[in-house]
């Protein structure tokens, strides 16, 4: 396993880690995420992340009593949770300082940990200032309940507002952001946070590195029946990988696929090794539903030498969708 720096922080955070996003607590049984997590953590991996609002709560749940039953060291594992969608009712949902303490609080008792290492805003609250949330995350690294704090999905410019926040009052400023991240989707990584990598130090924990599903290949030609997005609840996710206007990615992903073929390698591994080649990228969170999909990703890594200039300029020439850089 290779472990990269968080940003400009001390924390080292594997180039993979591992997410309980639309599995656990919902998606797939409580032996399933053990299986995985146990799986991650033999092969190296040192981050799990997780969220309030993965399964409403109980992904945290799930996760918590799989921690507890393995014992592992907790200098060995960073975990991290995410406030925004706590519930239906006024104070359950977004950024004050209320839904942000009893947020982390929950999540405190519900994975059984006495910290958390990261913590995420999980979108923008344009409802709350911004100098009440950013005093609300400090407090907490105070209070020692939080390690670092980050945002996931934020524009550059609204990190910049909360960084600034940070600076001008002396609190802790945000110190990584948790942005979707992968050949379909490039700008937001690639271009709209180019400054904030060199100017505040700015970690990235990537999700989605195979666009949904989209990038692994088996979606080309047929829709498997032995997947996630037949199970219930997933129409979104079906929608999103079959429907028409997604027929000009698929003819990418053939194209991708001789690539891959031609390196001898599997398409999910080449595509999550392509993300792993930004050095902006901190870590990139895997996900699955079966132990075997686990299994064949945490091999990705092992795929990173073969990602030469030449290779990357076939996949530019595939994709033609390289963000510019705009002239500063």
């Amino acid at each position: 396993m290779e472990y990269r720096r968080l940003g400009k922080s001390g924390l080292q955070v594997s180039a993979l880690s591992f997410g309980s996003w639309v599995t656990f607590g919902s998606q797939v049984g409580d032996d399933v995420a053990e299986n995985c997590m146990k799986l991650a953590y033999d092969n190296g991996v040192n981050f799990f992340d997780n969220a309030e609002a993965y399964a409403s709560g109980n992904a945290e749940i799930v996760m918590g009593k799989i921690l507890k039953k393995m014992g592992w060291n907790r200098s060995t594992f960073v975990v991290s949770s995410k406030v925004y969608w706590g519930g239906k009712l006024p104070n359950q949902i977004g950024l004050s300082k209320k839904h942000v303490v009893e947020c982390c609080n929950n999540a405190l008792i519900r994975m059984q940990v006495d910290y958390l290492d990261l913590f995420f805003c999980h979108r923008p609250d344009k409802n709350t200032p911004m100098e009440e949330t950013v005093r609300a995350m400090n407090n907490l690294i105070t209070q020692g309940k939080i390690l670092y704090w980050g945002t996931s999905e934020w524009s550059a410019q609204e990190i910049m507002e909360a960084y600034s926040v940070a600076r001008q009052f002396n609190l802790v400023p945000p110190t990584m952001e948790q942005p979707q991240y992968n050949l379909f989707f490039r700008d937001r990584v690639e271009v709209e946070y180019h400054k904030l990598y060199s100017e505040i130090g700015l970690g990235t924990t990537v999700w989605s590195p195979l666009a949904s599903g989209l990038l692994t290949g088996k979606y080309i030609d047929v829709l498997p029946t032995d997947t996630r997005i037949d199970r219930p609840g997933m129409e979104w996710l079906k929608n999103l990988i079959a429907g028409e206007e997604n027929k000009w990615k698929h003819e990418k992903v053939k194209r991708l696929k001789n690539i891959s073929n031609d390196l001898g390698v599997s398409l999910a591994d080449f595509c999550i090794a392509w993300t792993l080649k930004n050095p902006h990228v901190s870590t990139a969170i895997l996900g699955a539903s079966k132990l075997e999909q686990l299994k064949e990703t945490i091999k990705s890594l092992d795929v990173l030498p073969l990602m030469t200039t030449e290779i990357m300029e076939r996949v530019e020439g595939i994709m033609e969708n390289k963000p510019k850089m705009p002239a500063y």
